[in-house]
């Protein structure tokens, strides 16, 4: 069976980002989205354990959100109010659930980039 993880890296400090909330929601046939999963990233930027495991690991679309404003004002460093990036959301699809999906999120206060890991 197939699974899902991701991490996040704070790329202003070069360090893992950690006590960031995620959520994770699944789409549904009717366009709705449904909360299925949330957690806290631990001091390496992960996640304890898998978002998304066993039967529970369908294909589909999902959307990851992260809450980075509150955790770069946990850091304190100031920004401007609104902060240019609030919760970052990322959209995707998972086709094969046979194997390991990897959603790595790097960040700065400005910027964000993912890809699909290993």
């Amino acid at each position: 069976m197939g699974y899902l993880t991701t991490h996040i890296l704070d790329t202003t400090k070069g360090i893992a980002a950690e006590n960031v909330a995620i959520r994770l929601f699944q789409h549904t046939n009717t366009g709705q989205r449904q909360l299925i999963h949330t957690t806290i990233s631990n001091h390496d930027g992960r996640c304890d354990s898998p978002l998304l495991e066993g039967s529970a690991f369908i294909a589909g679309v999902y959307e990851l959100e992260f809450d980075i404003d509150a955790y770069f004002a946990n850091q304190g460093i100031e920004l401007e109010e609104p902060n240019f990036l609030n919760t970052v959301v990322i959209r995707f699809g998972i086709h094969d659930e046979s194997t390991h999906y990897h959603i790595p999120l790097l960040v700065s206060p400005y910027s964000y980039s993912t890809y699909r890991g290993s």
